[in-house]
């Protein structure tokens, strides 16, 4: 995958995508972080691709612009846990602790964003841990093992060998949508698909889905602006 930067005040970087399915142009802005990307059908040269862009830059200028920006994660700041926003404060302490509803950190800015992430995922295995037992013990289909990742594609997703992998983020979202999460993809144990019989399981395992698909397609973006680096 090639980029283009298109000049301006301020350039902008494009993704360059070449497919060989692609009948046409396009040019799209991911919902989860605001990446660009020009997909070019196989035959079509990269100058054609240039024009392209160029005829559309006041609509890519204008929807990047409207996309919130990064939120970096520090003392003083908040975090988001399970839907709620936790207060971080430094403290006399040698390790993040969680105390009356404030995230209590050493006093060393430099690893503040580390050391909040390494909290939130230690509280994302454990809940996402639970939610899977609970799920797969419903449906009657054990699972592998548990994986987590900073995905930006997707929520998470189930190998063909039953294996689990979840984004950590979901910790972040409220408790029903990271449930929602975790019974799709146990669903999947049983039909490795997304046909009907597939989302009637999820249906069967959690009947308020569908509101849960609503927040993260709505809310989904913002849980990957949070920078922790």
């Amino acid at each position: 995958m090639g980029r283009l930067i298109l000049e301006g005040n301020p350039p902008v970087e494009v993704l360059l995508r070449r497919s060989t399915r692609a009948r046409r142009l396009s040019l799209r802005i991911s919902r989860l972080d605001g990446r660009a990307t020009l997909t070019l059908p196989h035959r079509v040269p990269e100058r054609e691709g240039l024009a392209f862009l160029y005829e559309r830059e006041a609509w890519l200028r204008g929807h990047l612009a409207a996309i919130e920006p990064d939120v970096q994660v520090q003392i003083g700041g908040t975090v988001l846990l399970r839907g709620a926003e936790l207060p971080l404060v430094a403290g006399d302490v040698k390790r993040a602790r969680l105390v009356s509803g404030v995230l209590v950190l050493p006093d060393d800015p430099a690893k503040t964003a580390k050391r909040v992430a390494a909290f939130l995922k230690l509280r994302a295995r454990d809940a996402l841990a639970d939610a899977s037992d609970r799920y797969s013990q419903a449906l009657g289909k054990p699972y592998g093992r548990i994986s987590l990742r900073d995905t930006r594609s997707r929520w998470g997703s189930c190998s063909s060998a039953g294996d689990l992998m979840y984004s950590w983020r979901l910790i972040m979202a409220p408790p029903e949508v990271l449930n929602y999460v975790a019974a799709h993809e146990v669903a999947h144990l049983q039909h490795m698909d997304h046909s009907p019989r597939f989302w009637a399981a999820v249906e069967r395992l959690y009947p308020t889905h569908k509101e849960c698909r609503t927040w993260l397609r709505t809310h989904g973006g913002a849980l990957h602006r949070i920078r922790f680096d």
